[in-house]
């Protein structure tokens, strides 16, 4: 079942050409805790997929002996192997410091080139406004409410006007608008996807994120209890839900 803000039968995402997604989001991980399934369903269906990290993580450890390079370089290799999972082709990183995002001209600059520079169909990013953003994750992380804010900003109407960042058209990038964006981690949605077919496949994702988990087992009973509130043991359902803004 998948349902939306509007009556029609037909799946928001059933485009009728492959699509380009480019998925700006804070850390790795974040894909995947955040609409793993939904990519893996993209991807299951042929559209291309491309994360773009804002931070490499380097925060994102426990032992002291550990230099940020070396976490750095440990969270990205579990996201290259978890976008592996989910079907992702391409990964990249702009290595800002974990903790320090801000949505200032020169992040939304880095926002923008990559918009231009891969030309999105669709762009997901996550809700700048979402505070406090349910029971599964508690209060959220600022680096994930400003990635959000500085991409939405970003988009609209930076990345497709040529008097913003003029300095980007000498980079041979010319401006572009995604059609759509689709914001996860959203208190305000307005799309719902059936995700029970990927579910499995957001699971294997995430647990790629070796560094991340501290006790697997606690995390895939986490992982399996966020089903549907009509879901039965035997034939659990997962949903997925976004703010989807159509733009052209």
């Amino acid at each position: 079942m998948t349902s939306s803000s509007n009556t029609s039968s037909t799946p928001p995402d059933a485009w009728e050409q492959p699509q380009t997604i480019l998925v700006i989001l804070a850390h790795p991980d974040d894909p995947e805790f955040f609409c793993g399934a939904t990519l893996a369903r993209w991807a299951r269906a042929g559209h291309h997929i491309i994360y773009a990290l804002l931070t490499c993580g380097d925060k994102g450890a426990n032992d002291r002996q550990l230099r940020p390079d070396e976490v750095c370089r440990i969270r990205q290799e579990e996201q290259q192997a978890a976008a592996r999972i989910i079907g992702a082709r391409e990964v990249h990183f702009l290595d800002r410091p974990d903790g320090h995002l801000f949505p200032d001209l020169d992040l939304r600059r880095d926002v923008v080139r990559l918009i231009r520079r891969f030309r999105p169909d669709i762009l997901v990013t996550c809700d700048p406004q979402n505070l406090y953003p349910s029971d599964r994750y508690g209060l959220n992380h600022p680096d994930h409410r400003y990635a959000g804010q500085v991409v939405l900003d970003a988009v609209f109407p930076a990345a497709g006007n040529a008097f913003y960042f003029p300095e980007l058209l000498a980079e041979g990038l010319e401006p572009h608008t995604p059609r759509e964006v689709w914001v996860s981690l959203t208190a305000h949605p307005n799309v719902t996807l059936d995700v029970t077919d990927t579910w499995e496949i957001k699971t294997r994702a995430i647990l790629a994120h070796k560094s991340q988990i501290r006790e697997p087992e606690k995390l895939l009973e986490r992982l399996k209890s966020w089903h549907t509130e009509d879901s039965t043991e035997e034939h659990p359902r997962y949903e997925e839900r976004f703010r989807r803004i159509i733009l052209g």
